[in-house]
């Protein structure tokens, strides 16, 4: 059993009370997330996409309503968050607790606030298995807390499901694309300014290079065999 089958039900509630301070919701960080992933990695129109830690499905859902056509998949360790996935969802593409029934080959893998849930010394198998699953030239996209920043370090000491998480500065993510498969195209930081200072949000894209964003990006590409 996972331990997020004991908060899926109300895993938006809680995850929602944690990020109060910021004046947003979870549903406004996911939408954040694909609105990244659907400008700067830029997925081909029928491509595959896979959520790799998808959880309850909410960035697989506004994945979906940014890449139109794209299908989604989504892969999740517990089982109660991904029968809580949008029913829309499961028609159009596969979400399981089984790797097995997943697929290969795709355009791009997300995994999106997983690593700092996995044990250190197996965050390296959990990205090679999920980079084995790309395509040639196929992206993965990792989005993580950014443990700089003292809004964040707050809201995740406040997490009952977050007891047990360790936090990765990003030299480390970056750390994991420095020999193999993968090739590391860049690194940015994201999510600058809670909603009382949301008038500066036009500004955050030319500050992605400052390391006091709440989050940070990593994007890397499947060498061609």
């Amino acid at each position: 059993m996972s331990e997020f089958d004991t908060v899926a039900a109300n895993y938006q509630e809680l995850v929602d009370h944690n990020v109060r301070v910021t004046g947003e919701s979870l549903d406004y960080f996911a939408a954040y997330k694909a609105e990244y992933v659907a400008r700067k990695v830029a997925p081909r129109a029928g491509g595959k996409l896979l959520d790799y830690g998808c959880g309850v499905g909410l960035l697989s859902k506004h994945l979906k309503n940014r890449l139109g056509e794209m299908r989604i998949d989504g892969f999740d360790v517990s089982k109660d968050s991904i029968i809580r996935v949008d029913e829309g969802l499961h028609r159009q593409g596969t979400f399981s607790t089984d790797l097995n029934e997943l697929g290969h080959d795709y355009d791009v893998i997300v995994l999106c606030n997983v690593l700092h849930h996995v044990k250190p010394a197996d965050r390296r198998e959990v990205i090679r298995e999920a980079a084995s699953r790309l395509a040639d030239g196929g992206k993965l996209v990792i989005f993580e807390h950014n443990p700089i920043n003292p809004l964040t370090r707050s809201a995740v000491s406040q997490c009952s499901f977050d007891e047990d998480a360790i936090l990765l500065p990003s030299r480390e993510t970056r750390a994991y694309f420095q020999r193999g498969e993968l090739r590391l195209l860049c690194r940015e930081y994201i999510v600058f300014f809670p909603r009382w200072l949301q008038w500066f949000r036009p500004l955050e894209p030319s500050l992605r290079w400052c390391p006091l964003g709440a989050q940070y990006v990593v994007v890397a590409n499947r060498l061609r065999r």
